[in-house]
């Protein structure tokens, strides 16, 4: 396990929700709501951590809550608060809706932390999951610059940075799935539910 626990775990929970037609990170599998789930999965490898949410029904978790800066402006808003919030230069971003990451997984990206890359992110099935990555402190200022000029899109960050790209081994392939609908949700959990 990571010894020099010198990060910083920020889960972003400010989304809509529009697809899910609720608040995703309060949603329960298996009675556990989503954001326990990452909770779990990051608490072993950090020092401190951070929810970017307004909503204040994160407050019964009893971790320090922060909103956005630069509200209603997507992702890159709430990596830009956990970073400005972070007194760490390592910080592992992971949204609410990927309840089923573990500590395992999310010990690949710190392997990286001392290489020099501002953001490590991984892959699976060709695509790229910048949000569950470890970002340097010091793309809190490149995010500011994105949003100051109306920029929202989370790729415009990762193609402006040092970005390091893992793909993540088949098996790993469902740990690292966002669940966005009900569809989603009901697909897990009959798969878990054998």
């Amino acid at each position: 396990m990571n010894k020099e626990k010198d990060i910083t775990g920020i889960i972003l929970a400010g989304g809509k929700s529009s697809r899910m037609g609720r608040e995703k990170g309060l949603i329960l599998l298996q009675n556990k709501p989503f954001i326990q789930h990452i909770i779990d999965a990051v608490q072993p490898l950090v020092t401190e951590l951070i929810i970017v949410s307004s909503n204040p029904d994160y407050d019964t978790f009893n971790i320090k809550r922060i909103e956005d800066i630069v509200p209603e402006s997507g992702p890159i808003a709430g990596i830009h608060a956990g970073l400005l919030h972070s007194k760490t230069k390592n910080n592992l971003v992971i949204s609410c809706d990927v309840p089923l990451i573990n500590t395992g997984v999310l010990q690949q990206l710190l392997e990286y932390r001392t290489e020099n890359y501002d953001i490590v992110q991984f892959e699976s099935k060709g695509k790229t999951i910048p949000l569950i990555a470890l970002y340097k402190k010091q793309c809190a200022e490149k995010c500011f610059e994105l949003l100051k000029n109306g920029e929202r899109r989370l790729r415009k960050l990762v193609l402006a940075m040092r970005t390091k790209t893992i793909t993540v081994s088949e098996k790993e392939e469902a740990l690292v799935i966002n669940l966005n609908t009900i569809e989603d949700l009901k697909t897990i959990t009959d798969a878990i539910d054998y």
